[in-house]
Formats: C-alpha cells, sequence, structure tokens
C-alpha cells in the first residue's frame, strides 16, 4: 500500500523516503490534475478520510482480497478540500469520500465496490486491471 503524505511533514529532506519526491511533485499539482494522474498510473486507487469508517470498510476489503492500493488520505494533504471538491465533481454525490478507481475508472464508494464483490464483478475488474494476479 501507498500513502500519499503532505508536504507539511516536518522530515529533512535528506532522510525522507524515495516515494517522498513523487508526494511533493503531487502537491504542487492542481486538484484535478493530482486526481488524474494519480489514478491513470495506478492499478487502485482509495481517496480516503483518516477516520471515516466507510473509508476504512472500503481500504480493508481491498487488503483482504490481496490488493495493495494508493491510498490518499485527504485529511492529511494540503490540498484535501481541493481534492474533494474534484472527486464531488467525478462522482455527483454529497459525499464523495471514499472514492475507489480501478483500471483509471471511478468505481464510486464503499456501497458500490461491496455491491460489486457480493455479485462477483470486483475481482474480474481488478484483475483485468492488473491489480490481482490470482
Amino acid at each position: 500500500m501507498q500513502v500519499m503524505k503532505s508536504v507539511t511533514d516536518a522530515t529533512p529532506p535528506l532522510q525522507q523516503p524515495p516515494s517522498s519526491s513523487l508526494s511533493l511533485a503531487l502537491n504542487v499539482m492542481r486538484p484535478y490534475e493530482m486526481v488524474h494522474h494519480l489514478v491513470s498510473c495506478n492499478a487502485v486507487v482509495v481517496f480516503s478520510v483518516t477516520d471515516c469508517c466507510m473509508s476504512t470498510v472500503a481500504k480493508r476489503l481491498l487488503f483482504s482480497l490481496g490488493v495493495g492500493p494508493t491510498v490518499v488520505e485527504l485529511d492529511e494533504q494540503t490540498n484535501g478540500a481541493g481534492i474533494r471538491s474534484v472527486l464531488h465533481q467525478l462522482s455527483g454525490t454529497h459525499q464523495p469520500v471514499p472514492a475507489v478507481f480501478i483500471g483509471g475508472k471511478l468505481v464510486g464508494g464503499v456501497e458500490t465496490l461491496m455491491a460489486s464483490h457480493i455479485n462477483g464483478t470486483l475481482v474480474p475488474l481488478l484483475k483485468e486491471a492488473g491489480a490481482l494476479w490470482l
């Protein structure tokens, strides 16, 4: 799992993990560009909020299937409000979090994710996106 960190983290530049340069680059992008870049470069992306129970359910379902999604915790991002606004526009819902993208396409929130799992369409979708190899 890759978790995006905010640039406001107080880690000195020489001690930052290798993915920090990606995080820094993403934080200078406009919110729409960031969302587009993340969903086009990763098989599964979950836009989440750390204390949201629905976000936790979505992430746990994916983990239980063996998927390692890229997780963006909006409450830890400096531009989290802007990203949330983009997700609101894309989803057309009042509560756009969690927002799950698989294979570059917006699947929806936890309800859609769970329904896809129950009706048997989630695993094939994850395989097609390259998130599962089984």
